[in-house]
């Protein structure tokens, strides 16, 4: 009796241990994938919705203590500038949810030398993207500025079937002008979500801790 008491005592203590390990690993995180769009196609609620998101999905996984920011980019409008993406999430380094560092500064994440794909893009629960699912909005060009041609998408405000937002690969592999691009692979045909699902993505994006 006294060896299966001991016994599972040390399991409690283990599962504890690995918990708390778990937890330490979320409240590292400074990067991740949505796992789930808002569900309104290219239509986040606009930049300030968009960070919002990041920041609800932080705090469901335990990294809440930090500012969020979403990586996309808007047109000039309403008297307000052009946003560039790469302007607004920080200066790095960033890592994902099991703490592998995906790019150590603003300078390495629009570089070739990133660690970005399919395994490191993680989502803020630690899964993957599928395949299927791999664009990834972004409103921007490969170094991180604005997309060429219309605001993306309404500045993220439409989700009609016209439109368009520059998305990227998070596997770095596919078809479009430029694959394996994680940020600028192709425009989007449309901005619905029925859109996104047919291009190949299904409204996600990549949030940033600053």
């Amino acid at each position: 009796m006294t060896k299966m008491i001991s016994c599972t005592l040390g399991l409690a203590v283990l599962a504890a241990v690995a918990s708390l390990d778990i937890s330490a690993q979320q409240n590292q995180m400074s990067f991740f994938i949505t796992s789930a769009g808002p569900g309104n196609g290219a239509n986040l609620g606009g930049l300030a919705g968009a960070d919002r998101h990041c920041q609800t999905l932080a705090a469901a996984a335990g990294a809440g203590n930090r500012t969020w920011r979403a990586y996309l980019s808007a047109a000039a409008a309403n008297g307000q500038p052009a946003v560039n993406a790469r302007d607004r999430i920080g200066q790095g380094p960033w890592m994902n949810v099991k703490g592998v560092v995906v790019a150590k500064s603003v300078a390495d994440l629009h570089s070739d030398s990133n660690n970005l794909g399919g395994e490191t893009s993680l989502t803020e629960k630690g899964g993957t993207v599928p395949g299927n699912q791999h664009d990834i909005l972004t409103g921007s060009q490969a170094n991180g500025t604005l997309q060429t041609g219309g605001a993306p998408c309404g500045n993220w405000t439409s989700a009609e079937t016209t439109g368009g937002a520059m998305v990227g690969h998070h596997n770095k592999q596919g078809g479009g002008d430029a694959p394996t691009s994680w940020n600028a692979a192709h425009s989007s045909r449309g901005c619905s979500q029925q859109n996104l699902i047919g291009t190949g993505g299904n409204g996600y994006f990549y949030c940033f801790a600053n």
